[in-house]
């Protein structure tokens, strides 16, 4: 792991970071204690700023602090996930909105360059391929079309999502089969400077995945035999 005690970067800031890439990455589960000691020694660094980190994570819902216990990783219910993906509709929306508006050639060229040479099956391999495209395509959207607060609402949102979808669909909703095609549908759209069509095509995409995470739950929560299985049946007990 790598020592933060030397970096140069406000020393908060980039445990910060770290500790957001540590969820992002599942290197810690939903649900999982954080050990301060422990982490703070790995990371080469004092308590004071892994406690200020944490509570900021905690102030971004990643984090939950539990009275003479700790501080532990959050796990969503389905009815916050539901909640999380329409807050990311409009958001998202605007993003691309934004977007349209204010791209360059130079990021139009790099924005067309998504999803090319991604193979679209059913294998985990191409799957996990195409999830980590799509990772990286939202947060392009996100430079381009937010400004510091915005890309960080957003940005929190989408760890929140791939983080803590149970590891379904390497934290897809929806097969690529489906939303390549909204994918590129969006890029389009962005590209021709369209903020119309592209805040349309960015809502639709993350209306169409929120349609089918609601769907998949209430199977879930009717016949547990047949659900996808996308959530915990209720949010983990932290453990000690």
């Amino acid at each position: 792991m790598e020592k933060l005690g030397t970096a140069h970067e406000n020393l908060d800031h980039k445990v910060y970071r770290t500790l957001k890439s540590m969820i992002s990455e599942r290197k810690f589960k939903p649900g999982a204690k954080i050990y301060q000691d422990q982490l703070a020694q790995e990371l080469a660094i004092s308590r004071t700023p892994l406690v200020a980190a944490l509570k900021k994570l905690e102030q971004e819902m990643l984090i939950m602090a539990i009275p003479r216990r700790g501080f532990y990783v959050r796990q969503f219910s389905q009815e916050e996930m539901i909640h999380i993906f329409e807050l990311r509709e409009v958001l998202e929306g605007l993003a691309a909105r934004r977007a349209s508006m204010v791209i360059t050639p130079e990021q139009a060229g790099r924005l067309t360059q998504f999803f090319r040479g991604v193979k679209i099956s059913d294998d985990p391999k191409d799957v996990r391929k195409y999830a980590e495209e799509d990772r990286k395509f939202h947060y392009f959207l996100m430079e381009m079309g937010g400004n510091d607060l915005l890309s960080s609402i957003l940005g929190t949102y989408s760890i929140i999502t791939f983080s803590f979808l149970a590891g379904y669909q390497e934290g897809l909703v929806r097969h690529p089969r489906e939303t390549i095609r909204e994918h590129r549908a969006l890029i389009d759209a962005i590209c021709k400077r369209d903020p119309i069509q592209a805040e349309h095509f960015a809502r639709l995409h993350i209306i169409h995945s929120r349609e089918r995470l609601a769907k998949e739950v209430k199977k879930e929560k009717e016949s547990p035999a047949q659900g996808k299985k996308l959530f915990p049946r209720k949010p983990l007990q932290p453990k000690s």
